[in-house]
């Protein structure tokens, strides 16, 4: 599966949607996915735990409908029966949801399919039935576990030559260079790439080098 041009810019929305707030919560998402288009993100997940089955279809469906005709491919988290409802292009599975082959048997090799990964052993248990990892946490992040550290992914991204491993944790506008430098295909983020100016900033950068 091609996921576009290096590096990879994996966006990831912020995850503050609730079903009593959706109408404007959604708004302020569609507007968010509207600049990543322009900008020419190639990578979205809808990562909106709080919301019920029908709010959380209804904001993919949006999504899905901004990005056609763009380079931007659209994945849902966990909720891989919600991603094909809503024609998104894919799933990305956290740490605890099912095992990629099984929803690969189910949604055929179009169906992009993306996993969290926390370690080598981790990264080689999913690699074949998935379509990209994000690796992490690279840097210090409030609130997860300890830092796995770049030399950990500069090794991860070695060994899997040909499989994109995008980091995650900690990445903001002063260090993704370096998760890029040490080998991974690219690097998704939260608040970094949520924020429109350091969007923005970013992107900038890496269309000028």
């Amino acid at each position: 599966m091609n996921l576009g041009a290096r590096p990879l810019i994996y966006l990831i929305t912020a995850g503050a949607a609730r079903d009593e707030t959706f109408l404007a919560d959604r708004a302020a998402i569609a507007k968010t996915i509207s600049l990543a288009v322009d900008l020419g993100v190639p990578l979205l997940q809808i990562r909106e735990k709080n919301l019920c089955a029908r709010n959380l279809f209804s904001l993919a469906a949006e999504v899905a409908s901004i990005a056609r005709g763009s380079s931007m491919r659209v994945l849902v988290n966990d909720r891989a029966d919600i991603a094909r409802a809503a024609l998104c292009d894919g799933v990305h599975l956290p740490s605890r949801s099912l095992p990629p082959e099984t929803l690969r048997k189910v949604f055929g090799s179009e169906f992009i399919i993306g996993v969290s990964t926390h370690s080598r052993e981790d990264v080689e248990a999913k690699r074949e039935s998935s379509d990209f990892a994000v690796f992490g946490p690279v840097f210090e992040t409030h609130g997860k576990a300890r830092p796995t550290g770049l030399n950990e992914l500069k090794l991860v991204a070695a060994e899997t030559e040909g499989y994109p491993i995008l980091a995650l944790g900690g990445i903001t506008s002063t260090n993704y260079r370096q998760t890029i430098e040490a080998g991974a295909a690219g690097f998704a983020a939260i608040r970094a790439l949520n924020d429109p100016e350091s969007l923005a900033w970013i992107v900038k950068e890496l269309k000028n080098d």
